[in-house]
């Protein structure tokens, strides 16, 4: 069978760590990435089927499989040519009101059924027919093959063939860049001086910032379940938040992060916390780099401090610098960047990631001629740590929490949106406060709870 390879090379430090947790548990479902959308109009099906040929023939890790067992170290097989897998389902028999119900019935059988990581392509189509000319796409993929970024771009492509097949048009890409490319970077990379930049770093970090859930033991008594909540920031306010980060010359990214930082210094009592950080990965001095398709983002730890008597912005300016000295390092590996800190081995460096998007949606694009609406798109993703709080940028900027429900209460993670949101209020409307100037009580709250400390007292009289 070796005709049918083209490629063998080494995983990424984060393909590793996501193929070893997926390994470890495999049960859980971790790192399965489920889109779903509904699509209006005249839909091509074939035309479909050779859109999604043409993009794996046209980028490696859509033609990409996994082998682990008997060798020294994982490696990653690109194969000459594969059939990406589309389904077909015709629901029209069913009542449009049991549709939704039978809707989440598949998502959750199709994240049940997972991938066979030995067998590429990593990723399938399903196309479910609601109506004469209402369909719902679903786009089942593998964190091991394509991160966010990537994912966006391969959707981007997907319409732009889409739309030209159904005129009979064409698009001749070129081959895309390996994804081997960034492999062969990473090897050349000196991890001596990434370790002393994370040893100096963390020299203080003992153990994982501590965020209220049950205690690890316990977590066998309880059904395994994730969940999702998700506010969204008015545009009036998401508008105030981009002319704030302009004036003072901040990222929304370095807002995200800061807020987050002020809230797990406020949960959890202590005046230095660390979290992780979801990062692109992907070097500027690597040629092409931003249109590359793989796995390229990573995660990181980020250790803060907080003083109170500091004031908001030169605090945030000094996470923001922060944030992009550690840009040099993203191409460490976590695994590393633990042993080389003072956590014992066993526990994480954190429980808790930020994830601050910077790519659009996956959608389909409309054009006049296939008339095609897309709408509704929703999303699952799962990973092994019990929060991930995820910023969504747009004219009304998302906030949104992927929570281990045996961990966490729904009110619980709908108090910490509450927060979030009112810190960035705070922010905005008055810069120049103290970091212990920031409130997590509504000035109703606190009128409230002011004005029964005066009943209690005038009732003891």
């Amino acid at each position: 069978m070796t005709a049918d390879i083209e490629d063998i090379y080494e995983l990424s430090p984060l393909q590793k760590g996501i193929l070893f947790h997926c390994l470890y548990a495999p049960e859980e479902g971790l790192y399965f990435i489920q889109f779903s959308y509904r699509v209006r109009g005249t839909f091509n099906i074939e035309v479909l089927q050779r859109v999604w040929q043409r993009l794996a023939a046209r980028h490696t890790v859509l033609r990409t499989s996994f082998y682990w067992e008997e060798i020294d170290k994982p490696l990653q097989v690109v194969h000459r040519q594969v059939n990406v897998p589309l389904e077909q389902e015709d629901w029209r028999g069913i009542d449009p009101s049991e549709q939704s119900e039978c809707l989440n019935s598949f998502l959750t059988r199709d994240r049940q059924r997972g991938f066979d990581f030995s067998q590429a392509p990593l990723m399938r189509m399903t196309v479910i027919r609601l109506g004469d000319e209402s369909y719902q796409i679903v786009w089942s993929k593998h964190h091991l093959i394509l991160d966010g970024w990537s994912g966006a771009l391969v959707m981007g492509e997907f319409s732009q063939l889409y739309q030209a097949f159904c005129q009979g048009k064409d698009i001749p890409f070129s081959p895309g860049i390996s994804f081997k490319t960034y492999i062969s970077w990473l090897r050349k990379q000196e991890l001596s001086k990434a370790e002393r930049y994370w040893r100096q770093v963390l020299s203080n970090v003992k153990a994982p910032t501590p965020l209220g859930h049950l205690e690890d033991e316990n977590l066998s008594h309880y059904e395994e379940k994730y969940d999702e909540e998700l506010i969204t920031l008015s545009a009036t306010t998401t508008k105030q938040l981009q002319t704030f980060a302009q004036q003072y010359r901040l990222t929304l990214n370095t807002l995200f992060q800061g807020t987050w930082a002020l809230l797990l210094s406020r949960y959890s009592g202590q005046k230095q916390v660390v979290y992780g950080c979801g990062v692109s990965g992907r070097p500027v001095d690597l040629e092409g780099t931003e249109s590359m398709v793989g796995v390229f983002i990573n995660t990181l730890p980020v250790c803060v401090n907080i003083d109170p008597e500091q004031a908001l912005l030169p605090w945030l300016k000094q996470l923001q610098d922060q944030l992009v000295e550690m840009r040099q390092y993203e191409y460490s590996p976590l695994v590393e960047v633990q042993g080389w800190s003072h956590v014992a081995r066993g526990l994480s460096l954190f429980e808790t990631i930020v994830v601050f998007e910077n790519y659009p949606s996956p959608q389909v694009s409309t054009t006049e001629d296939d008339n095609l609406e897309s709408q509704n798109c929703t999303g699952f993703y799962k990973t092994n740590y019990p929060l991930n709080v995820i910023g969504h940028p747009g004219s009304e900027l998302g906030l949104g929490i992927n929570y281990d429900c045996r961990r966490f209460e729904s009110t619980t993670i709908q108090s910490i949106l509450a927060h979030f949101e009112m810190l960035l209020q705070q922010m905005i409307a008055t810069p120049e406060l103290q970091l212990k100037d920031l409130s997590l009580v509504t000035s109703e709250q606190r009128q409230f709870s002011q004005t029964l400390a005066k009943e209690m007292t005038f009732a003891m009289l």
